[in-house]
């Protein structure tokens, strides 16, 4: 059911349209190591999102001219599929989908040790399958475990999150409706280990407590993601050996 224009996005009772609380984020499900053929992926379910993200390299970069002599030049593509939408998208690449791909290139490059690799080049393909609001984030923080999975060395991991304000409220997590329909969106991104923020946008109008508040929110999000993506990543790469009746981890 679509939802009435006067209909309220928090009900009397505190909770949004999905039932969720406030300063709760949607069901995630994390997988690393997707695809047999690309150098690394991972694939992310966050609400009704489905993004999948490959990366390639570090490989010969092409067109040759575009070759940096000092380090690895890091390239990213973000993608709607046409059946991503309710409404059948255009498969050409939109001003949005371009906007989207600098952005998240931004938030990642910070944390990659492009200089390990000069004359060369490392490429992510981030494919947006089914999209509900906040793709651009559900985005970084794939591409930030499918790096790991190519074996690219990073500084630390890249989670994001977003705040937002819906009926006059700061919540966590906006989905496709809140999105469209709230007062205002903060996407932000984190690299918990080294304490530094490496993607903030705002759109909308937040007064300055609202701000501060819709900050440390998206934050905290930002650190709950980042133990989700830990623990994928132990999934994938914790061998559990049982010899003599002993267990034995290797990480």
């Amino acid at each position: 059911m679509k939802r009435k224009e006067d209909e309220k996005l928090i009900d009397k009772k505190g909770l949004r349209l999905d039932g969720r609380r406030l300063d709760e984020i949607r069901p995630i499900k994390i997988e690393v190591g997707f695809l047999e053929k690309a150098n690394g992926s991972a694939y992310v379910e966050w609400g009704k999102n489905k993004i999948l993200v490959a990366v390639y390299g570090p490989r010969e970069v092409h067109p040759r001219h575009l070759t940096l002599t000092h380090r690895a030049l890091f390239r990213c593509r973000y993608h709607m599929a046409p059946f991503s939408t309710e409404e059948r998208k255009h498969p050409a690449p939109s001003r949005r989908e371009v906007e989207l791909s600098k952005v998240i290139r931004s938030a990642l490059e910070p944390v990659v040790f492009t200089e390990l690799y000069p004359r060369t080049g490392v490429d992510a393909f981030i494919e947006v399958l089914e999209s509900d609001g906040g793709t651009r984030c559900a985005g970084i923080t794939a591409t930030s475990l499918a790096l790991v999975d190519a074996g690219i060395p990073l500084k630390g991991l890249v989670a994001a999150c977003a705040a937002g304000k819906i009926d006059g409220e700061v919540v966590l997590d906006l989905d496709g409706i809140e999105d469209q329909k709230g007062e205002a969106d903060l996407p932000v991104a984190i690299a918990p280990r080294r304490n530094e923020v490496t993607l903030l946008q705002m759109d909308g109008i937040f007064s300055y407590d609202e701000f501060k508040k819709a900050l440390g929110l998206a934050v905290e999000g930002c650190k709950r993601i980042h133990d989700m993506q830990k623990e994928a990543l132990r999934r994938k790469y914790t061998i559990v050996k049982e010899e003599n009746g002993m267990i034995d981890e290797e990480v």
